[in-house]
C-alpha cells in the first residue's frame, strides 16, 4: 500500500536521542517491513540522529531477529509476506517485552485494538511523518528505561503474584511474566492499591504521566491481556475484579 513520508529539512531535524542502550552505544532498533523503500527512509533519518537500524523484510526473519538478539525497539508492520504483524508481535511477546511500534494501513482502528491486545506498545499510521515517527519511538524507549521512584521499589505481593517495580519483573507462582510497559504500570498501580478500587480515569492518568499515548477504553484492551497473561476470568476473577461503571480493583485469591 503506498506511503506518504515526509523528510524533515536539516534545520529541522531533532537532536540525537538520548539513548537507552547502556553508555557509548547506539540505540539499536529493528524495522520489519517489506517495503524497502520506506526502510531506506527511515534508516536515513534515524542513522544521523544516533540510532541503530537494521532491517528485514519478512515475518520468519522478523521473528527471528526480534527473538535472537537485544533491540532497543521494534519498528513492526501489520502486512507482512511469510507471516503477519500480528503473529510475529505474538512471538515477540512470548520471548520478551521489548518495545514494539507497530505500523498500520492508514491507522485502521481494528489494527489498533488487535496490535494493543496482543502486546503493541504504540502503533503509527503509515501515513507518518519522520518527525511524528522519532517522537513516537523515543516515547516507547523512555517507558522501557524508565525508573521508579525508590519509596515504590519493594516487591508488591498479592497471593501467589509477586511484582518488583525496580527490577520491572511479576511472577505468577515463580514463573515469568511477560508484559508490555503499560500492563506491567497497570499491574503495579493496581498491587499498590490492592484491594481498593482504581478508576478507569485514575489508571488512565498514570499511564499517561508516563508518556504513553493511551486512550480511554485502551485500558480495558490492556486490563484484558493482563487477565489472559494472569490465567483469570473476568467472570470469576481471581486477581482482577470489575467494579461495573467504575474501574478495577486488585484481590488476593488467598484471602
Amino acid at each position: 500500500m503506498a506511503s506518504v513520508y515526509a523528510i524533515l529539512p536539516a534545520a529541522m531535524k531533532p537532536t540525537a536521542p538520548t539513548a537507552t542502550a547502556p553508555s557509548g552505544s547506539r540505540p539499536r532498533v529493528l524495522v520489519i517491513d517489506d517495503d524497502r523503500k520506506l526502510c531506506r527512509l527511515i534508516r536515513d533519518y534515524l542513522e544521523p540522529l544516533g540510532f541503530d537500524i537494521t532491517a528485514v523484510h519478512t515475518g520468519p526473519e522478523g521473528l527471528t531477529s526480534a527473538t535472537s538478539e537485544p533491540w532497543q525497539a521494534v519498528i513492526l508492520d501489520v502486512m507482512l509476506p511469510g507471516l503477519d504483524g500480528f503473529d510475529v508481535l505474538k512471538g515477540i511477546r512470548r520471548h520478551n517485552d521489548v518495545p514494539v511500534l507497530m505500523l498500520t494501513a492508514l491507522g485502521e482502528e481494528a489494527d489498533r485494538i488487535v496490535g494493543l491486545e496482543i502486546g503493541a506498545d504504540d502503533y503509527l499510521p503509515k501515513t507518518f511523518s519522520t518527525r511524528e515517527l522519532l517522537a513516537r519511538l523515543r516515547a516507547v524507549m523512555r517507558r522501557s528505561a524508565r525508573t521508579l521512584p525508590e519509596t515504590r521499589a519493594e516487591e508488591l505481593a498479592v497471593g501467589p503474584l509477586r511484582i518488583n517495580p525496580s527490577a520491572h519483573t511479576a511472577a505468577l507462582d515463580d514463573k515469568p511474566l511477560v508484559l508490555t510497559a503499560v500492563e506491567f504500570d497497570l499491574l503495579a498501580s493496581l498491587a499498590r492499591s490492592r484491594g481498593r478500587v482504581k478508576t478507569r480515569e485514575q489508571l488512565l492518568e498514570e499511564v499517561r504521566t508516563r508518556n504513553y499515548d493511551v486512550f480511554d477504553r485502551s485500558i480495558d484492551v490492556h486490563i484484558a491481556a493482563l487477565r489472559r497473561k494472569l490465567g483469570d476470568d473476568a467472570k470469576e476473577p481471581r486477581f482482577i475484579r470489575t467494579i461495573r461503571a467504575v474501574g478495577y480493583m486488585l484481590i488476593n485469591p488467598d484471602e
